[in-house]
């Protein structure tokens, strides 16, 4: 159990560290949409485009990656609270109740989303037609390792109970 959990954990990070550059790219590609709005009076036909598919991909990627580090949203008011036991227990029954239905509903409605532009070949509007399946794709894979990453809270928990043992 404890293997599963560090092989997710290692897959998390290894995404978070190839992706984080991202957001320098997406700096890059605004200034020099701001370079040629300055220069030639117009910005550039692709740069919105890009800079918000890029976006979009750096924040959905990297979810996991935040789960990994701990960076969303917890009611560590009450977890700090109660023993080792119970805060194992709570995480649990947490990602139980709430993130495996939620998972669940948005797996499904994303595939078909993603399938669907997917097999249109759904391009961007305009004079440049970039291609939009691919960012819906990527949510699709990002819910897949969001949930392996909540998986390996969930392991490790369950360990933490074994323990208590």
């Amino acid at each position: 159990m404890h293997t599963v959990a560090e092989s997710i954990d290692r897959l998390n990070r290894w995404i978070g560290f190839l992706l984080a550059p991202i957001i320098a790219i997406l700096t890059l590609v605004i200034v020099y949409d701001i370079g040629v709005r300055f220069v030639i009076g117009r910005p550039s036909d692709w740069a919105f485009d890009i800079s918000k598919q890029l976006f979009a991909a750096h924040f959905m990627l990297l979810a996991a990656y935040g789960l990994y580090a701990r960076a969303h949203v917890e009611v560590d008011v009450l977890k700090d609270l109660g023993s080792k036991k119970t805060q194992a227990w709570l995480d649990i029954l947490g990602y139980l109740i709430f993130f495996v239905p939620f998972m669940a509903i948005y797996l499904s409605y994303t595939w078909s989303f993603a399938w669907r532009s997917w097999t249109r070949g759904e391009t961007t509007y305009g004079v440049v037609s970039i291609p939009i399946y691919p960012l819906k794709m990527i949510m699709v894979i990002s819910g897949v390792i969001l949930s392996l990453q909540a998986l390996a809270i969930v392991l490790r928990a369950i360990s933490r109970l074994r323990e208590e043992e």
